[in-house]
C-alpha cells in the first residue's frame, strides 16, 4: 500500500446537485447528531456514486472521524437509536424516521487475511479513501454537497472504467470478494473494455474464491445477475476463468443471453422483471443434482433451492407446440408465477437453439405470457362433503372420486360447472364400489 504521505491530497473537486435524500428530515437528524460536538461526518461509497450516475439511491453511508463509541453517544443524545452492528470494525447503525444509517469510523488496515481485516481508527480521510476497493467507490460529500475524489473516480465512473485503488493484487490479497466485486461493478458500471490489469489479478486469484462462504458468493452473484444486462461481465468472467470456478460445468451463456434479451426488450409487460434467480437458472444444466449441488454451494435457502430446481431442471414445461388446453391445465399445476418462469426460460433455450425465430413462433411463446397474466386459475368445484353427501363412506374412496372428476373437469377444460360435476358424481356413485352402507 502507498506511504500515507505520498496519498492524493484531501480536497474539494466540485458540487453535488441537490439530492432528495440528502434533504430529507432523517437524513438531517442523523447528520446533525453526529455533527454535535464539532465532527464533520461526510456521506461515503455508493450514495454518493450512485448520485453521481443519476441512479437511486437505496443505502446511505456516513463517515465519522469520531470512534465509534462517540458516535453511538452522540446519537443517543440526539434521542436516535443506535445499534452496534460493529463496533470492532468502527460501525454503528442509525435509526432515524424508519431508516436505517450505516456510520463508520475513518479507518486504516493494519492486517489483512484475504477475509478479514484488523484496522486502526483514523481522523485522515485519504487514508480511509485508500482502503476502499475501486475510484468509483472512493468519493465522499460534505452535507453542504462539496465532493472529494482522491483517486480520478469521477472521471472513471463517467468512462465506464472499474478500477482499483491502487495494486489490483494487493487490494484481492485483502479481501477476496473483491474479485467478484470486480465484475459486479462491471456489470452494473462498466464499459468495455475492462481493465487488464484487473483482469489478470482475477485470474490469478480465481482460485482462492474457494475460500469465500456460500452467502458471501451468492450476494455478488445475486447483484451482478441483477444488472441490466449482465452479459459482458460474465463473458469477461469466464475468460478469467471465474465462472467455472463459481459454476463448475454450469455457463450457458447462449440461454441466457436469450433471456435478458426477452426480460428487457422482448417482452414489455409488468409481470416480467429482472430475476436473479431465473437468470441463474438459465445458467445451470437441466440436471437437478447439478442444481442441488449449487444450491448447496451457495447456501440458498429452502425455498430458492425449490424454485431454482423447478427452473432449471423442471418435471415438465410449457412447449410452443402446446394447444390452449393443453397450456391451461399446466398453468392450473404449476401456478402463474412458476409458468409464467418456464415459459421464459422455455422460450430462450429455444431461441439459443434456434439462432431465430421460426414464423409465428414468438407470438405464441407471448401467448403463453398473456395467459398466465390473463387467466383467473379455477377452483375445483366440489368437496368432500359432496362426496358424502350422496352415500360415499368416507376414506381413501372419497379422494379417488374427487380425483377422477377432477381429472375430467381439467380434461373438460375446466368448463364444468358444480351441477355438471354434481350430476356426474351422482352417476359415478351408483356403481357398486361407490355405495356407501346398505
Amino acid at each position: 500500500m502507498e506511504a500515507i504521505e505520498d496519498l492524493p491530497r484531501d480536497e474539494p473537486v466540485g458540487e453535488l446537485p441537490p439530492q432528495p435524500w440528502m434533504e430529507a428530515e432523517e437524513t438531517k437528524a442523523v447528520i446533525a447528531a453526529l455533527s454535535a460536538d464539532g465532527a464533520s461526518p461526510r456521506f461515503v461509497g455508493g450514495c454518493v456514486r450512485d448520485s453521481l450516475a443519476h441512479r437511486p439511491v437505496t443505502d446511505i453511508d456516513i463517515a465519522t472521524p469520531d470512534p465509534p463509541e462517540m458516535v453511538m453517544a452522540l446519537l443517543r443524545r440526539a434521542g436516535l437509536r443506535a445499534l452496534p452492528t460493529g463496533l470492532d470494525h468502527g460501525t454503528v447503525t442509525a435509526l432515524a424516521g424508519g431508516r436505517g444509517f450505516e456510520i463508520t469510523t475513518l479507518r486504516r488496515d493494519v492486517e489483512t487475511d484475504g477475509r478479514h481485516a484488523r484496522v486502526q481508527f483514523t481522523d485522515d480521510w485519504v487514508a480511509d479513501a485508500s482502503r476502499r476497493d475501486f475510484t468509483i467507490n472512493a468519493l465522499s460529500c460534505r452535507p453542504d454537497r462539496m465532493i472529494y475524489d482522491p483517486f480520478g473516480g469521477i472521471a472513471d465512473l463517467s468512462a465506464g472504467r472499474i478500477l482499483f485503488v491502487g495494486d489490483a493484487m494487493k487490494r484481492i490479497d485483502e479481501d477476496v470478494l473483491r474479485l467478484l466485486r470486480f465484475f459486479r461493478f462491471f456489470a452494473h458500471f462498466g464499459h468495455p473494455p475492462a481493465d487488464i490489469p484487473a483482469l489478470h489479478a482475477c485470474r490469478a486469484q480465481a482460485p482462492r474464491l474457494a475460500e469465500l462462504s456460500g452467502e458471501r458468493i451468492a450476494a455478488e452473484l445475486t447483484k451482478l445477475l441483477s444488472a441490466a444486462d449482465p452479459l459482458p461481465a460474465l463473458v469477461l468472467m469466464q475468460g478469467a476463468g471465474v465462472l467455472s470456478a463459481l459454476l463448475p460445468d454450469a455457463a450457458d451463456l447462449g440461454r441466457l443471453r436469450a433471456l435478458v434479451f426477452l426480460e428487457s426488450r422482448g417482452v414489455r409487460r409488468p409481470s416480467v422483471e429482472v430475476d436473479p434467480l431465473r437468470r441463474l437458472a438459465a445458467l445451470l444444466k437441466p440436471d437437478a443434482d447439478h442444481v442441488s449441488e449449487v444450491a448447496s454451494r451457495l447456501r440458498l435457502s429452502n425455498a430458492q433451492t425449490e424454485r431454482l430446481t423447478e427452473m432449471a431442471a423442471p418435471e415438465t414445461a410449457p412447449d410452443r407446440g402446446m394447444e390452449p388446453p393443453a397450456q391451461r391445465r399446466l398453468l392450473y399445476h404449476l401456478g402463474a408465477e412458476r409458468f409464467r418462469d418456464l415459459t421464459l426460460l422455455s422460450w430462450a433455450h429455444a431461441r439459443a437453439d434456434d439462432g431465430y425465430a421460426p414464423a409465428g413462433d414468438n407470438s405464441r411463446w407471448m401467448a403463453m405470457l398473456d395467459l398466465a397474466d390473463d387467466w383467473t386459475i379455477p377452483e375445483f368445484p366440489l368437496r368432500g362433503e359432496d362426496v358424502l353427501a350422496l352415500g360415499v363412506s368416507p376414506g381413501p374412496e372419497v379422494g379417488r372420486r374427487l380425483s377422477d372428476l377432477r381429472q375430467w373437469w381439467e380434461e373438460g377444460d375446466f368448463r364444468p360447472g358444480r351441477e355438471e360435476l354434481l350430476a356426474r358424481l351422482a352417476e359415478t356413485s351408483l356403481s357398486p364400489r361407490g355405495r356407501g352402507p346398505g
